[in-house]
């Protein structure tokens, strides 16, 4: 992660920044930080006093981490109002600082996820946690009026979207940061996106959709913003059984190569001969001759061989569950059917 804030601070200081509040909060939930230490960290984060109002009690901390004599500032503050009983908010006497809003939606994820926690009822995050007992799970599922055979989906979606419509969600910590899941019982939920639709299974089972909503999610881009998880095949399987904490060299060795390379590798995978790959590229024949011997040698296999093709391919799909990325974003929202089978996302 440290060397992916050096990376974007060199192209774009303000995606480093950004990254790098998503990964400080994202580090506090997971350390199951209380209501003062996330305040504390948007008050260290913002260089102001961060506030927070919970069932009509305010706390307040400023970046020392003690609690204002003042009364709080409510002329100008960037906030967040949940659909329940609390507000946070950051208090500032000028202008709103260049990252306030993005402070203050982390801050409100992990109240939120602080105050699902608290209620003595559980919801979609106890129905998708594979770590609790399938007789605790088939419980919550009775609680909510939902047999255990019916078929359902969950869809992952970035935290930051806003809640879907008569569907259930909830913020679930993952390996890949904070994600919203959300419960599609009908295959009518209009999801924002990006948005990574899990498998169908029975009720029962949700975290196995779960699991694949959140790959799916991850092999969103710009160019396919929906994928479907059952679109994936045989590839889910590898996809789960992956760790990215532990790359494969084969996904070590892509991660290496410069863009230009990776362009050139992908067109020699594609293409049906060296010379179709040369006027792919733009680039002289012997040229491109060349750059396949050298990336032979670097790859350890013949990407072009039936086997490099399928080394090539798994290694593309898990470096990118591999690479650490900027915080997605939703954007509009988009109409989901049950019916619809979006491009997988793969390279």
């Amino acid at each position: 992660m440290h060397q992916l804030v050096g990376r974007l601070n060199s192209l774009d200081p303000q995606a480093s920044e950004t990254l790098r509040i998503v990964s400080y909060f994202d580090v506090l939930i997971a350390r199951n930080a209380g209501l003062d230490g996330l305040l504390r960290g948007a008050a260290v984060l913002s260089g102001t006093v961060a506030g927070a109002e919970i069932r009509g009690r305010v706390n307040r901390r400023d970046p020392d981490g003690h609690t204002p004599a003042e009364a709080a500032d409510v002329r100008l503050r960037s906030s967040r109002r949940s659909d329940g009983d609390w507000t946070v908010w950051l208090e500032r006497d000028g202008e709103p600082g260049p990252d306030d809003e993005m402070i203050v939606e982390r801050l409100a994820l992990g109240v939120e996820l602080i105050e699902a926690r608290r209620r003595p009822e559980h919801g979609l995050d106890a129905i998708i946690d594979a770590a609790r007992p399938i007789t605790e799970r088939v419980s919550l599922l009775a609680e909510r009026r939902i047999d255990p055979a019916t078929p359902v989906r969950i869809l992952a979606v970035p935290a930051d979207a806003p809640e879907v419509e008569g569907a259930p969600s909830a913020i679930v910590p993952t390996r890949y940061g904070l994600l919203r899941a959300v419960l599609d019982l009908y295959g009518k939920v209009t999801p924002p996106e990006p948005v990574g639709l899990g498998i169908r299974v029975r009720a029962d089972r949700a975290p196995e959709s779960w699991e694949s909503a959140v790959v799916a999610l991850r092999l969103t881009e710009a160019s396919v913003p929906v994928v479907d998880a059952a679109d994936l095949g045989a590839m889910l399987l590898l996809a789960q059984a992956y760790d990215p904490r532990d790359p494969h060299e084969d996904v070590r060795a892509l991660a290496g190569l410069d863009r230009r390379s990776a362009e050139i590798l992908l067109a020699l995978v594609e293409a049906d001969s060296l010379r179709s790959a040369a006027t792919t590229l733009g680039m002289h024949h012997s040229t491109v001759q060349a750059r396949h011997e050298a990336l032979t040698h670097a790859l350890g296999y013949d990407p072009r061989g039936h086997v490099g093709k399928m080394r090539y391919i798994a290694a593309a799909l898990l470096l990118r569950l591999t690479e650490p990325l900027p915080p997605l974003r939703w954007k509009g929202a988009r109409r989901v059917s049950a019916d619809r089978s979006p491009t997988s996302g793969g390279r």
